[in-house]
């Protein structure tokens, strides 16, 4: 491992040491809210995760942050520290909106595998003839003395399997460079521009050879809206958002939402945050099963809970649970995942979020293959957005966790950091309650 990979494993061990700080005050934090736990100690107990939190935004490593846990029983912590934007504020509150961007992969797997309980679509099966981007994919092999991409038709057909699990031969520019100099060579629009063109990539290995991060959900969004006839924003709140009570989870935001909305904070080299303004309203050509999604933590945590509960949460059942049992288990066999290259250093570092350990991929998010190293246990699903939005679902120890920053970029190692301590303070909480 490189030296950088080693650091961040320190650096997520370290959440151990900082989850046993007591509840000092220390000036500067602004605290919101904790669920309560009846007459048990359960303040006490919580006020260990809110420290790791008040900690983490003093001292500038986060501008602010809001996180949830819960059992099958229920929440049993929430909390917001800092504020929304370092220099205007207003303070983090729990219903703050946040840009949860890969997050969304999740919600967009969930509605293909409602259609394959439906028997309307197939894991194993050739993908519907949507476009010819699925249907007669290419795959690049390299470029000629001239600079052109050399082309080759794909040895076998995409799956909706290979889709759900980043093994179709997809990628994303900024995490693979053959890809940034294919759209440079032939003038095709960047992913960021929301044009499906810039979807219509060429596979950069073929399907179900290895894993690689990429747009493959994006293309599962528009498989749902032509098998299921809806748009991905109304099959959603048809199937998903409205069953799960998830009121400010949507693509677009109302005025009243985004006057609720966190800032994005870009790191600098000093290792300052910088308040981006808040991104221009645009409405692309499709709406991305990959990303695009605006939601809040107590909306993300209902969705959480409802796969941490075998498909049910808030008396709505999304899933069977045999489904979510099959989403939850490894689909990538031997081969290795979780580990990405940046091309793009602002936007992301490489990340290898667990250094040394076997990470797979189920159907719609990574797989912890081993214990990690701040107390999820093996078996442990879990995956994020690129602004620095986490989540984790223990079906073992039956415990989800979620925690909402806004600052780029991706696998920032101080917000990764408070991630780690985050969860070593949820598992301390349920070791002592």
């Amino acid at each position: 491992m490189t030296e950088h990979h080693q650091n961040r494993r320190d650096v997520l061990r370290a959440g151990a040491a900082v989850a046993a700080l007591g509840t000092a005050a220390i000036g500067g934090s602004t605290r919101v809210a904790a669920a309560g736990t009846g007459a048990d100690g359960g303040s006490a107990l919580r006020a260990g995760i809110d420290a790791v939190l008040r900690r983490a935004v003093d001292a500038r490593e986060v501008p602010g942050v809001v996180a949830m846990a819960a059992t099958e029983q229920g929440v049993f912590y929430e909390g917001a520290f800092g504020t929304r934007h370092l220099s205007t504020g207003p303070a983090m509150t729990l219903d703050t909106v946040f840009r949860i961007a890969s997050m969304t992969k999740a919600v967009t797997s969930v509605a293909a595998m409602q259609l394959v309980e439906q028997g309307r679509l197939k894991l194993d099966d050739p993908v519907p003839d949507i476009d010819p981007a699925l249907s007669a994919p290419q795959v690049l092999e390299g470029f000629d003395a001239s600079g052109a991409p050399r082309l080759r038709p794909a040895k076998r057909p995409i799956t909706l399997k290979h889709l759900l699990t980043h093994t179709a031969g997809f990628g994303y520019e900024q995490w693979d460079a053959n890809l940034v100099r294919h759209v440079k060579a032939t003038g095709m629009p960047p992913t960021s521009s929301g044009k499906l063109a810039a979807y219509r990539m060429p596979l950069v290995f073929d399907p179900g050879d290895r894993w690689e991060y990429g747009v493959n959900i994006d293309w599962v969004g528009l498989i749902v809206e032509r098998t299921s006839g809806r748009k991905l924003d109304e099959y959603f709140r048809e199937h998903i958002f409205g069953p799960l009570g998830m009121k400010d989870t949507g693509y677009l935001t109302t005025p009243e939402q985004r006057a609720r909305q966190a800032h994005v904070h870009q790191r600098e080299v000093d290792g300052s945050l910088a308040p981006q303004p808040l991104e221009t309203p645009f409405t692309p050509e499709f709406w991305f099963g990959g990303g695009g999604l605006y939601s809040t933590t107590a909306d993300y945590m209902a969705f959480l809970r409802a796969l941490l509960h075998e498909g049910t949460s808030n008396g709505a059942r999304i899933l069977r649970p045999e489904t979510v049992a099959l989403m939850n288990r490894n689909h990538i066999g031997a081969i290795e995942a979780g580990i990405l290259k940046t091309t793009l250093p602002s936007r992301s570092v490489d990340v290898d979020f667990f250094p040394g350990s076997t990470l797979k991929w189920g159907l719609g998010y990574m797989i912890n293959a081993q214990p990690g190293p701040n107390g999820r246990g093996a078996g442990t699903v879990t995956w994020a957005g690129i602004f620095n939005t986490h989540y984790w679902i223990d079906p073992g120890r039956r415990v989800a966790g979620l925690i909402m920053t806004q600052v780029l970029p991706f696998g920032d190692e101080r917000a990764m950091r408070v991630y780690g301590q985050f969860e070593r303070a949820v598992y301390d909480h349920l070791k002592a309650a």
